[in-house]
Order: C-alpha cells, then sequence, then structure tokens
C-alpha cells in the first residue's frame, strides 16, 4: 500500500505546528495542509497576547505568589463544571493538563527559546466561593514576544523539517473530504485553491484550480473552531445563554469558519459539547480592522464601572476581569447586546491593556525601552489610537455631554444623566475611606495588595468624578466571537473516537478542533492562558501518538 506521507496533518496554526515538530523529532514524513496562504502560518496564535497558564513558575514566586498543583486543580473543576458523561475524557485531559502546568510544560517551552514577562496577570478572578469559578492566584504568564514569539520556535522546528525533506507544506489546500481503506480513515480529498497574496489574517481567493487526493497512515485534524463564521455561533448557541446577540464583533477571521468539524462527524467522529463557546464581553470594533467585523478585546483592571445598556451597574460580582461567561449570562438577559465601561483618563491609563500580538507593539517586539517608555506614558499609545479614532469611544470633560455621546454612539436614547450619575456618585462615595459595603471597591484595594497589580494594572483608589483625574471617558462594550469550548472527542492519545467511545482508526485531533483536548477540557468556562497551551499540549500528545503508531 502505497503512502504520500507517515502523517497528514490538516491546519497549520499552533497545533499543527505543534504537532508537526514532534513528527518531525521522531523522524517521520508529514504532510501539513491548510487553506489559507503561507503567510498566515501559525493561525490564531499569531494574533495572540501570548498569555499561558502556568502553577508555581519561577516568575509567581519572584511575585511572591503562592501556588500549587491541588489549589489550580481545585480551581479548574471548579470553573469547568463537569456535569455530563460525555465529560468523561474532558475531565482526564483537565487533570492531565493541569499536570503538564505544575510539571515540564514551563522548563520545556523555555529549552525552546520561549521566555516570559516577569510580571503575571489576573484574569478571571471569579467572585465566588473557593469551590466556584475563578483563579484563586495570578498564573497569567505572556510570552515574551507575545503570540509571535509563542508561535516561532514550533515554527522554526517545522522548516527544519522541511530543509530535511520529511515535511511537504501544503498551503492554499482546502480539505473537503476524509475516508478510510479497510476500516483506517488514511485518506484526504479536496480543493486546491488559487495562489494568493492576501496579508496575514485578510480575506483570501476562494477560486478553485483543482484538485487532490492524498493518503498516509494516520490523520490528525488541528483546524480551528468556529468564532468566525457567526452563523455558526448562533445555531450552536447554549440556550442557558438566552438568545444569541444581533450583533456581534469578530476576535477571529472570517476563515475560522468551523468546516473541518462537520467533515470528521461526516466520517464518523464523535463532536461533542457543541454548546460550550467561550466570547467576550469587553469587545470594541478596530479603528484598523484586518478582517470583517474585526475586534479587539479590553484586559480592563478592576476600576471601571460597568453598566448595561440602560445605564444600570452590572451586579456582583460581574466586575472587569472576573467572569467573562457570567457577565455574557447577565448580558443577554438584558435584551440588549451592548454594555459601557464608565472612567476616566488616570483609570484608563493605569489599566487597559489591548490583547493581541498587534496592539501590543513593546512585548511583540521585545523591546524592554519600549516597555519602560509605555509604563511611563499617560495613556500608552495603542490605548490612546482607539480613545482618538475608535468609533466605541466618547470622550469629554464633563457628565451631561459624555451621556450624550454614550447616545449618540448607539443611535438609541437608552441612557439619562441622572441614572448614570447616581451609579457613579454612588460609587465614588465608597472611595473616600478604607471601609466599604461595595465589593468592587474592595476587589479594588484587593488587587492593590498583589505587587504585580500594583505596579501596573490598578489605579489608586479615586472618584471618576475626580476632575484633577479626567477627561471621562466611555466605552461601548460588545459581544466578542472568540473560542469553541467543545470539539472532537478524544483520548489522553489523541485519537478521536466514535459515538460508542471507540477511537476511529487512523483519525487524531488538537487544539480547538479537539476542545483543546477530549472535546473540551474546559467544562463550561476557562480560567485564560489555557487556550494556547492547550494547543500546545494537545499538539504534542497527537504528535507523539501518531509517530508511535506510524513508521
Amino acid at each position: 500500500m502505497t503512502y504520500d506521507a507517515d502523517v497528514i496533518v490538516i491546519g497549520a496554526g499552533l497545533a499543527g505546528l505543534v504537532a508537526t515538530a514532534e513528527l518531525v523529532d521522531a523522524g517521520r514524513k508529514v504532510i501539513l495542509l491548510d487553506q489559507e496562504p503561507e503567510q498566515s502560518i501559525g493561525g490564531q496564535a499569531h494574533w495572540s497576547f501570548g498569555g499561558l497558564f502556568f502553577v508555581d513558575s519561577p516568575e509567581q514566586r519572584r511575585m511572591r505568589i503562592k501556588d500549587h498543583h491541588a489549589l489550580a486543580l481545585q480551581d479548574w473543576l471548579g470553573t469547568a463544571g463537569f456535569d455530563r458523561e460525555e465529560d468523561a475524557w474532558p475531565r482526564r485531559w483537565a487533570e492531565a493538563y493541569v499536570d503538564f502546568a505544575a510539571g515540564e510544560k514551563r522548563s520545556w517551552l523555555h529549552a525552546q527559546g520561549v521566555r516570559f514577562f516577569p510580571v503575571v496577570g489576573w484574569a478571571e478572578r471569579g467572585g465566588y466561593d473557593a469551590n466556584g469559578h475563578g483563579n484563586s492566584v495570578p498564573r497569567f504568564h505572556i510570552t515574551w514576544g507575545t503570540g509571535p514569539g509563542l508561535v516561532a520556535p514550533f515554527e522554526r522546528r517545522v522548516r527544519a523539517g522541511v530543509a530535511r525533506g520529511l515535511v511537504r507544506l501544503g498551503f492554499r489546500h482546502r480539505v473537503t473530504g476524509l475516508s478510510a481503506t479497510a476500516g483506517a480513515l488514511d485518506t484526504v480529498t479536496g480543493e486546491i485553491l488559487a495562489p494568493s497574496g492576501a496579508e496575514r489574517g485578510t480575506a483570501s481567493s476562494r477560486e478553485v484550480t483543482g484538485e487532490f487526493s492524498l493518503r498516509a497512515q494516520a490523520v490528525i485534524v488541528t483546524s480551528g473552531g468556529i468564532g468566525g463564521n457567526h452563523d455558526l455561533v448562533r445555531a450552536q448557541w447554549p440556550a442557558r445563554l438566552g438568545t444569541p446577540p444581533q450583533r456581534m464583533l469578530s476576535g477571529v477571521p472570517a476563515h475560522v469558519d468551523g468546516l473541518m468539524l462537520g467533515i470528521a462527524e461526516a466520517a464518523g467522529a464523535s463532536h461533542i459539547n457543541k454548546d460550550r463557546m467561550w466570547h467576550y464581553t469587553e469587545g470594541i470594533e478596530n479603528w484598523n480592522p484586518i478582517w470583517a467585523r474585526h475586534g479587539i478585546r479590553i484586559l480592563p483592571g478592576p476600576s471601571p464601572l460597568w453598566l448595561d445598556a440602560t445605564g444600570k451597574r452590572l451586579p456582583v460580582p460581574l466586575f472587569p476581569g472576573f467572569d467573562t461567561l457570567g457577565t455574557l449570562d447577565h448580558i443577554m438577559k438584558t435584551r440588549h447586546d451592548h454594555t459601557w465601561f464608565v472612567l476616566n483618563q488616570r483609570i484608563i491609563g493605569k489599566e487597559f491593556a489591548l490583547s493581541g500580538s498587534e496592539q501590543n507593539p513593546d512585548l511583540t517586539g521585545k523591546s524592554v525601552r519600549d516597555v519602560i517608555t509605555r509604563a511611563r506614558q499617560a495613556v500608552p499609545g495603542p490605548v490612546r489610537a482607539f480613545m482618538d479614532n475608535g468609533a466605541d469611544f466618547v470622550v469629554e470633560r464633563d457628565l451631561s455631554a459624555l451621556v450624550r455621546g454614550m447616545n449618540a454612539v448607539t443611535k438609541e436614547d437608552l441612557l439619562d444623566e441622572a441614572t448614570v450619575r447616581g451609579e457613579i456618585v454612588a460609587r465614588d462615595r465608597e472611595i473616600a475611606n478604607p471601609f466599604t459595603k461595595d465589593l468592587q471597591v474592595t476587589a479594588i484595594h484587593g488587587a492593590r495588595r498583589y505587587l504585580g497589580d500594583k505596579l501596573i494594572r490598578t489605579a489608586a483608589p479615586h472618584r471618576i468624578l475626580d476632575p484633577a483625574a479626567g477627561p471621562l471617558i466611555a466605552v461601548r462594550l460588545s459581544i466578542l466571537t472568540r473560542k469553541s469550548l467543545g470539539g472532537l472527542e478524544t483520548d489522553l492519545s489523541s485519537r478521536v473516537l466514535t459515538g460508542t467511545g471507540e477511537p476511529l482508526p487512523g483519525l487524531y485531533a488538537a487544539g480547538e478542533a479537539a476542545g483543546f483536548g477530549g472535546g473540551g477540557v474546559h467544562g463550561y468556562r476557562a480560567l485564560e492562558g489555557t487556550f494556547l497551551g492547550g494547543c500546545i499540549f494537545s499538539g504534542r500528545a497527537a504528535g507523539r501518538a501518531a509517530a508511535a503508531a506510524t513508521g
């Protein structure tokens, strides 16, 4: 029986690069396919902030953060909320991933040249009890070089495989079918698309110039999720989150469309937890978009006042950075698609970061000088650009003008000044002394007890309406599509399972296509810093398992 390669990998994002790199190390011949042009290698990881979840890291210890495996597993399981029969493999993947994050993950990446920003971030703080959602301690480690810095070592390993004659790169190859011979999946068919010079992330031609059929002993699906396909997002929207929003921004390009998941299903794969998904509630329109409906997520500190579309404050503990999906659930019940941050220049200068490699040129470019310059600016340059150009930003010296500007953004008179002023003034009264019944103010004081937050992420408590801290700023926030938390069901060797729980011979899956492992390693919610790490962990498992099964 003649094969074109030992293994075919479908998808040249981070998970696909990791799997291919592991196969190369084992001496296997690989064909790496992707429908996009070569300039988009690395997929969505390239655009990411590069956040990674570690447990008891040197960076944590230097910041005087006490973390350990048992606490991290408690946080993961409390966040995931596994409660379905099909959560058996996802739970085992979760336990294995926490082992990895508390064990060799950092040293393995460090050996490949990956380095980390010294200040550890505190994402998804929860705000519930000890067994509930959230990170008990800061665990969000930013890659030095952000997403491109994390992609680079694996791309280097893959290109070394090309030089050795072990890897064939098949860009502009769109897979349309998977089929089996003698019970084992071994054939990949599809269309060859016209060459494209489209820049990374922009729309590429879908002109078909030919067809292909390739055979291998094993196939690994690493094609990503559904975040660019709003119709599919709405079709799979969970009933527990109400009616899907009419207006959404896209955190990923349109080619992240989920079509490969349907193709794998048609070949016999079990696709589970389709209704589990991760969308951000702090999305803003990119004033300089790369793809259609391009949105950027604000990574806020704890101080902005969060108001719904009618000017009412969001309930406890739905503060900025505490519970993404809890906030999404609440927003959907308001029957409006947007909310507002209200703050001032002192807060935005200290607390706003924007997710994405392109929004953090200092970290992406690995420039210590630029990082220092950014820290000294009243408002960092990328944030200032949104203040000056962003369609969602209103900047005014007085509250009356601010509210008028907010209504002008939405073209609806949903806000009245008395309601907004009442919420702000009540909050500001709680700032006057260290005692408070306002739990957001308590959270601000608590954040500043952590050195990392005090240095770069949390402004000293002050009145939002303090003229010396102005001007006032309002930011319209929209739902931003991002990740699929469900996916192809896999065992711990990344073998794709059928509906009866048996491995589908020859087929493996990793990354977002596998729900980052098992078909849903995160359960209902994520702890952040776990998506890129999930691509790495599951991609490594798939590459090693496929290498062991072939050759």
